[in-house]
């Protein structure tokens, strides 16, 4: 999360053209791509690039600041819930997006994608609350309103450091944080030091609120023996939004199967669940069938094939059953 104040017409850097083909390649070499991450990734692009069908969609960054003092005042849940969609430069959002696709994709993967974007709606809450809260706090207590009470800040980067809570909290292994070696799961707070250290402009507060947010979420969760309603109420509307393209599916699945026949060609008797292999055409046939549907074959009493086989099916050349089959089912 990075706080200032906005500069309009930034030049591109040429970093975009890097973010795609990385991610490009990352979802390449998976073989279940993860559809949440993706998903965040292209909303976080598309609302930086703001292409010409949503400008009259989306609201300008000057009115998305994260700013605890406007959030307050006028009550505005669009700072609150926007902002962090948001941002400065393409360095800004380039840097954010590489963290989210590492993180997203390890999170997604051994999550599941119905309890990950459960964790981000959660998370996202949670880490923009504490950091209102926390602003409020010094302003009631200490009297402190400046920088933090009245800083304006944007950015991925407050849920990115909840998200690596989350994701290192079971780990006990050590990890690389720019040059300095700590345990896994002390990385966030390295980082949060170190950043702000060197790179004086963003937020601390954001990032220390989404630290917060990850360790709430992971007692929240560890508390709660039930099933997560947030997670049951996504899952059952991904169900019911996924139900006409699972239809067209399963409906251009049946045409192949009715166009190309049940059967296989091949010597290989293996049958499907409920059907049994001809031998001599290589047909499947229900079982509830005494002979072959396409060549007359018998099958015996006890559930296999009688070794011989009608004349009718000797006689018939394979291409010939081909030609038949189909015929009969074209």
């Amino acid at each position: 999360m990075e706080s200032g104040r906005w500069r309009r017409g930034a030049v591109s850097r040429g970093m975009l053209p890097l973010l795609a083909l990385h991610a490009v390649n990352e979802y390449y070499r998976l073989p279940w791509k993860p559809p949440v991450t993706a998903g965040l990734l292209a909303a976080n692009t598309l609302i930086y690039l703001r292409p010409a069908f949503l400008d009259s969609l989306i609201p300008f960054v000057d009115e998305v600041w994260f700013n605890p003092h406007l959030i307050v005042k006028n009550k505005d849940m669009k700072r609150f819930f926007l902002s962090v969609f948001y941002h400065v430069d393409e360095s800004h959002l380039v840097y954010n997006m590489m963290s989210l696709l590492w993180k997203g994709i390890q999170l997604e993967t051994s999550m599941g994608s119905s309890e990950f974007a459960s964790m981000v709606v959660a998370l996202l809450g949670l880490s923009q609350g504490i950091t209102l809260l926390m602003a409020k706090s010094l302003l009631v207590f200490f009297d402190y309103g400046r920088p933090y009470y009245s800083e304006y800040a944007v950015g991925f980067s407050g849920l990115l450091f909840a998200m690596k809570v989350v994701l290192n909290s079971q780990s006990e292994n050590f990890t690389n944080v720019h040059g300095l070696i700590v345990p896994s799961r002390y990385a966030a707070w390295a980082e949060l030091i170190l950043i702000q250290m060197f790179v004086p402009r963003v937020s601390f507060l954001g990032h220390l609120g989404g630290i917060l947010a990850g360790i709430l979420y992971l007692k929240l969760k560890g508390s709660y023996s039930g099933p997560d309603p947030l997670t049951t109420i996504i899952r059952e509307l991904t169900g019911v939004l996924g139900w006409p393209i699972r239809f067209i599916r399963n409906m251009f699945q049946l045409r192949r199967q009715r166009i190309s026949g049940r059967g296989t060609v091949g010597s290989e008797r293996r049958s499907l669940s409920g059907t049994w292999r001809c031998p001599a055409c290589t047909y499947d046939n229900s079982d509830w069938l005494r002979n072959c549907e396409m060549c007359g074959t018998s099958r015996s009493n006890n559930g296999g094939f009688l070794r011989q086989t009608s004349r009718r099916s000797r006689d018939i050349p394979l291409e010939e059953l081909r030609r038949r089959r189909v015929e009969r089912f074209g």
